[in-house]
């Protein structure tokens, strides 16, 4: 929720300026769950539900972690751009106040577009979902690596650094001296990297699976850099998630390969060839952030889980792979044994 419990009177007069409500409306406003980088609430309208989203200075975990809430820019552009490539990968921006840092949406209920975390969670995992990501995602990749006009519109690196290289990998390897190097190398090789539009926050909480096909949300670290990240960002869950969801093993080893192809086939024309072997590079620096970075997965809490997390990260680390499948068969093999 905003910390200020008058935060919603001003969203509501910011959309008053804006013209998506009258004077003459009062309407009803819920704080929704999400990420811990913004502030959400569904608004109703008398034309419908709209959802709202207001970017943190400060974002909501344990760790200090600050971030421009320029970002908000950077997400409603990330947004226009996909839906100009794949209409239904984004929704529609109704509104934009970017001195507010605010923008509003259409709101989608779950019944329609259900959330692809909470699918997950629930072991409803399904091959054909992670395809359609891969498959869109790397239609993005392809489109806006030939697009001349992302460099300028999407030079972001600052806030990127904020929050993704930071919190991730080079917190990660604060923790980790025997593997500092090895992280900060990665995020090196991931700065300096620009061939595509990224999202950097390619996560089942920020996927709805739609009729159409799935829609991105949550666009706050979009940058033109290396597409590897968004691969390899969202490969990640569904390895970590097979500790949440025991029961759908083999269905995760099935999306993640689904979504490695599905990929591939979308960007097999780019001029980028090395995609996939630096997602296979990154992917293990990744993991071993999502226990010991600062944004952890909420799901595992077990030590002897984050140990085993642990263990793999640092053997793909130090002995890196050409491709994301071999860390996946090394991932469920290592789970199939210690079930």
């Amino acid at each position: 929720m905003h910390d200020d419990p008058e935060g919603i009177e001003d969203i509501l007069q910011i959309l008053r300026r804006g013209g998506l409500i009258t004077e003459a409306e009062t309407p009803s406003a819920t704080p929704l769950s999400g990420g811990v980088s913004s502030d959400i609430w569904r608004i109703d309208l008398e034309g419908g539900p709209i959802c709202v989203k207001r970017a943190r200075d400060k974002l909501k975990v344990k760790d200090d972690w600050f971030a421009p809430v320029a970002r908000n820019a950077f997400e409603v552009a990330w947004m226009r751009t996909a839906r100009d490539i794949v209409p239904a990968a984004a929704p529609e921006i109704l509104f934009h106040d970017e001195a507010a840092g605010l923008f509003a949406m259409p709101f989608l209920p779950d019944h329609k577009y259900p959330l692809w975390k909470a699918m997950l969670r629930d072991n409803h995992v399904r091959a054909d979902d992670a395809d359609a990501v891969g498959r869109s995602l790397g239609r993005i990749h392809a489109a806006t690596h030939i697009d001349p006009s992302i460099p300028e519109r999407f030079a972001s690196d600052d806030i990127f650094y904020a929050i993704r290289l930071e919190p991730y990998l080079l917190a990660t390897a604060a923790r980790h001296p025997d593997l500092a190097d090895r992280l900060r190398e990665l995020a090196d090789i991931t700065a300096s990297t620009k061939t595509a539009l990224v999202h950097g926050d390619v996560s089942p909480k920020n996927i709805l699976i739609g009729p159409d096909g799935p829609v991105f949300l949550d666009a706050e670290c979009a940058w033109f850099g290396d597409p590897a990240f968004d691969l390899a960002f969202c490969l990640n869950h569904l390895l970590l998630k097979c500790l949440w969801t025991p029961a759908g093993g083999p269905a995760f080893r099935a999306s993640f390969e689904a979504l490695c192809e599905g990929y591939s086939l979308e960007t097999a024309g780019m001029q980028d060839r090395d995609i996939m072997a630096r997602a296979a590079h990154l992917l293990p620096g990744l993991f071993l952030a999502r226990v010991d970075g600062k944004s952890p997965v909420e799901y595992i809490t077990d030590e002897d889980d984050k140990n085993l997390v642990r263990d793999v990260a640092k053997l793909f680390l130090t002995s890196p792979v050409a491709h994301p499948m071999d860390i996946c068969q090394t991932w469920h093999a290592r789970i199939g044994s210690d079930r």
